[in-house]
């Protein structure tokens, strides 16, 4: 998400769906920084090219969520269940309050945890996902290879899933991960989406 000069984020809104055009609450600061309306569309249309149905029903588990736009872009055009991962207390109590303003009281898991616990405790219940949002601080480096690495071995991730990373233009965070390769990347301005699939 880019910044204005004065330090307030540009305004966020619901691209599509059932929440078209609502508007969503982000905070400004580097930590909270929400995945822009134009990256996010550039996604979803990706995701939905020659299958405009492909997200109904389907499971999505939103990594380090920020304020949650990209589980909410989903419910909003379909998802049947978003996991909400996020580890910031700020964070997690701003994607509530973007749910309860959008009146969305149910299809979501909102999990204040650190990614990694949380993802094994899902592992641990059986869940398996669709897709897989991931959006780090651009910041920690690590955090994509750590998340990207244990869900390439993980039961979370099955044979249709898809993984995407948002990532710098400048920050590559690698082809493969275990199971998971690399099949595409798209740029827009300074950000990027990478996005995998089980080999």
């Amino acid at each position: 998400m880019r910044f204005c000069g004065n330090g307030r984020s540009q305004p966020l809104r619901i691209i599509a769906g059932q929440y078209r055009s609502r508007p969503l609450r982000s905070l400004p600061g580097p930590d909270i920084r929400p995945t822009a309306d134009r990256l996010r569309e550039t996604l979803f249309n990706v995701l939905t090219a020659g299958t405009p149905d492909r997200l109904q029903d389907s499971t999505w588990a939103d990594l380090y969520a920020g304020t949650g736009a990209v589980g909410i872009e989903a419910l909003s055009r379909g998802a049947q269940r978003v996991y909400f991962i996020e580890s910031s207390a700020t964070a997690a109590r701003l994607i509530r309050e973007n749910l309860q303003s959008l009146e969305i009281e149910s299809g979501f898991e909102l999990i204040h945890s650190e990614v990694s616990k949380a993802l094994r405790r899902l592992e641990t219940q059986g869940v398996q996902v669709d897709f897989v949002f991931l959006d780090p601080p651009y910041s920690r480096e690590r955090n994509y290879r750590d998340t990207l690495t244990f869900l390439g071995e993980s039961t979370l991730v099955g044979l249709k899933t898809v993984v995407i990373a948002e990532h710098l233009k400048k920050l590559d965070p690698g082809e493969v991960f275990g199971q998971l390769k690399r099949y595409r990347k798209l740029v827009q301005g300074d950000a990027a989406l990478s996005f995998f699939h089980r080999s």
